[in-house]
């Protein structure tokens, strides 16, 4: 657990310091700090979509687990959680909700956080999510200092996310193959762009519902190899 409690950790403090400290750009700096993230953040996850090998199968898990998120309604239970913790915190921020369901998604679904995970438990190998860690506290900053102390907050769905994949690694590596890893991570990467999308479009996508494709590529794979014998 340590690589995904120093995700964590470096998630809380980036964040803070950017809420704290960078909090009260002009606006115009602000506007064009998004945009910028936006387009860097499309890139990240074009670059990771485009070292899948099955095309098809991303197609059909978009498809399929986007449906399947947008009947459960992931989006909607996130942002009533943000929302709801804004008020217990008893905060009048307006971004809290936002901050912290982009911020989340965003360090959640990348092929740094599922494959650093299962390094992390079935190698006790820390360094990828280390170097996440560095990154996604880069990210925390700016976040946090465009929609608040919401991003501070994602380091818990993080922590959950990273630690349940290490935990859960020790028990599933035997069906963990690097083609269900390079899957998933493709998948994963494609709904990061739409996180880009979100910061460039004034209609929003909801990135949330689209989460339960990245598990698919594993379901169907696994169908796969039982229907060959």
């Amino acid at each position: 657990m340590l690589g995904p409690i120093i995700n964590a950790v470096a998630i809380v403090v980036c964040a803070l310091l950017g809420r704290f400290v960078l909090k009260g750009l002009p606006e115009r700096y602000e506007n064009i700090i998004k945009k910028a993230i936006g387009l860097s953040i499309i890139y990240i996850g074009i670059a990771g979509a485009m070292e899948n090998e099955r095309v098809m199968l991303l197609i059909f898990s978009m498809v399929i687990g986007s449906a399947l998120g947008e009947w459960i309604d992931i989006d909607k239970g996130m942002n009533y959680l943000g929302q709801w913790t804004e008020r217990k915190l008893g905060l009048q921020e307006g971004n809290f909700s936002k901050g912290f369901v982009n911020a989340s998604i965003l360090f959640c679904t990348g092929s740094m956080a599922i494959v650093g995970s299962l390094n992390s438990g079935l190698l006790g190998n820390h360094e990828m999510l280390f170097a996440k860690s560095i990154l996604d506290g880069v990210i925390s900053i700016v976040f946090a200092s465009a929609m608040g102390l919401g991003v501070a907050f994602s380091a818990i769905p993080v922590l959950l996310y990273e630690g349940g994949i290490s935990i859960g690694a020790t028990f599933v590596k035997d069906w963990m193959t690097t083609e269900i890893i390079t899957e998933m991570s493709a998948v994963g990467s494609l709904i990061i762009a739409g996180i880009g999308f979100n910061f460039l479009l004034v209609k929003q996508i909801k990135v949330a519902n689209m989460i339960p494709a990245i598990f698919l590529p594993w379901l169907f794979i696994a169908i796969e190899t039982v229907l060959r014998f």
